[in-house]
């Protein structure tokens, strides 16, 4: 099969491996669309960066150890960092029970391992599986009229930045679950609203009935203003206003708690944080934040902050521990488990919308200018998705195992 690998730049290597086999608890899923996001750059930036930056000074008796924590996988080697599953179940392990061969699925794919979506096959855990519903919109593959892939390409847009905003608002920021919504005016300020997961953690949050909602946005105002409900008092605001902080404050003081004691920061940069601890709460605020390895230190020791870490939820872990404490059996994985059902039935539903997006032409071979702008900051309020059967010296007579889904 044709896989991508990501080396730092970035820069894209296609290359042929072989059709992966899952483990007993794994589904291998035929991509029809695979979705991007930023850390499938950032990672391997942190990754240079970190060579050039510590290793030099790190004096540690095995030096391959040192090379192999500089890298952005287990191996030290550039692998294949797509997430973002959307196809037609392959084939399942012995211990999988939801899934069969045929079935159309989306799914997130195990950070930093093997079987990433950039390629023909990929793995994932069958608890971060789930069905695309019938009623999603199908796209009709140009290349086969009486096949239809299931909705593959809005379906790529959810997985990992639909799970990040749920794991921040709720295993996080603690605020009320979608099935036990609060009933009393809970102010949340989420920054980056225009952003996948910032539009994913804006419907969530509407779900749980939290409103007043401060939604900070730039380009993409428009793609926000349509998701949320001013009769309520959200609101959305222009990062780009030199009055942004007194601009939040004046929607706060409006508000009948008179105070801001939750804030979502879903670009954990380039003055965003700052900007809310401007606006928060100092006595009871809280903030989580998605980018890991930052300086954070310009955040008063009186909030609480958090950091977002969306791979927890391939973990068997306590919400907010990497190794579990309480010696309960349930933790991370089940809170991941329980919210992909949730996104399937709110697809089926209708109250889950995907992303907008944009298909990227080329198919892998459009990986690389896509990471490109992405880390250029060309991309507002869309994600980029790439229809696997558009990459160049694919078998197109052979893409398609499965008829009549």
């Amino acid at each position: 099969m044709k896989e991508a690998l990501i080396h730092s730049g970035p820069r894209v290597e296609i290359v042929d491996s072989p059709i992966p086999t899952p483990d007993a608890n794994q589904v291998v899923t035929k991509v029809v669309v695979s979705g991007s996001n930023p850390k499938d750059w950032k990672v391997i930036d942190l990754a240079e960066h970190f060579r050039q930056t510590f290793l030099p000074c790190m004096k540690l008796a095995d030096e391959s150890n040192a090379q192999r924590a500089a890298m952005p996988s287990p191996n030290g080697k550039a692998i294949n960092q797509g997430d973002d599953i959307a196809g037609i179940v392959h084939s399942v392990g012995s211990d999988v029970l939801e899934f069969k061969p045929g079935d159309r699925v989306a799914a997130f794919h195990q950070l930093l391992s093997p079987g990433g979506s950039y390629a023909e096959y990929a793995v994932s855990p069958a608890h971060t599986t789930f069905h695309i519903p019938k009623k999603t919109t199908f796209e009709v593959n140009v290349y086969f009229p009486l096949i239809h892939p299931g909705g593959s390409t809005e379906a790529a847009t959810i997985p990992l930045a639909a799970m990040t905003a749920a794991v921040g608002l709720y295993q996080r920021l603690s605020l009320p679950l979608p099935w036990h919504p609060t009933t009393t005016p809970l102010p949340l300020l989420i920054y980056g609203a225009a952003t996948a997961v910032g539009s994913f953690a804006v419907q969530l949050a509407q779900q749980s009935n939290i409103h007043p909602l401060i939604c900070i946005a730039g380009r993409g105002t428009k793609h926000v203003e349509g998701m949320i409900d001013k009769s309520k008092g959200d609101i959305v605001l222009d990062y780009r206003n030199v009055n942004l902080v007194q601009n939040i404050k004046d929607a706060v003081s409006e508000t009948s708690t008179g105070k801001l004691e939750y804030a979502f920061d879903a670009v954990s940069e380039k003055g965003s944080f700052q900007n809310i601890c401007k606006a928060l709460d100092h006595t009871t605020g809280q903030i989580t934040l998605v980018l890991p390895g930052r300086d954070y230190s310009d955040i008063p020791s009186t909030i609480r902050s958090s950091g977002t870490l969306v791979g927890c939820v391939h973990k068997a872990t306590d919400p907010d521990k990497w190794q579990k404490t309480t010696g309960t059996s349930v933790g991370n994985e089940d809170f991941g488990f329980i919210f992909y059902r949730l996104f399937s039935r709110g697809l089926q539903q209708g109250w889950l919308k995907p992303h907008p997006f944009e298909v990227v032409p080329g198919g892998l071979g459009g990986v690389e200018g896509a990471l490109r702008n992405l880390k250029e900051g060309n991309a507002s309020a869309v994600k980029y998705v790439f229809r696997i059967a558009d990459t160049e010296g694919l078998e197109r007579n052979k893409l398609w195992k499965w008829s009549g889904v």
